[in-house]
């Protein structure tokens, strides 16, 4: 599935590892100041980088298996990027 993703896609739905995952920093957004952090995630068909935010970053670790549900797909410096809005959903993935 991660080998599919690709820029406006939405709504999407998959499970990943997470293969990396760096450090939180502080960034101004419009709507104040927020914590944010990258982390790749994989799964068989590839890997992608997933934009984490606030209380979503303690809720995942480098080897855990996570579930996504709506998320969108974006491209970031020629990269493609998967991020979850407010109403999607991140979880570890019960295996």
């Amino acid at each position: 599935m991660i080998g599919k993703l690709a820029p406006g896609m939405t709504n999407v739905n998959l499970i990943g590892l997470v293969v990396s995952k760096g450090d939180k920093r502080s960034v101004n957004t419009k709507y104040g100041k927020s914590e944010v952090c990258d982390v790749v995630i994989k799964d068989e068909s590839g890997e992608v980088g997933l934009t984490l935010w606030a209380e979503q970053i303690s809720k995942v670790k480098e080897g855990d298996e996570v579930e996504i549900q709506g998320a969108y797909v974006t491209e970031w410096q020629g990269e493609i990027k998967l991020n979850i809005p407010k109403r999607g959903l991140l979880q570890k993935a019960s295996v």
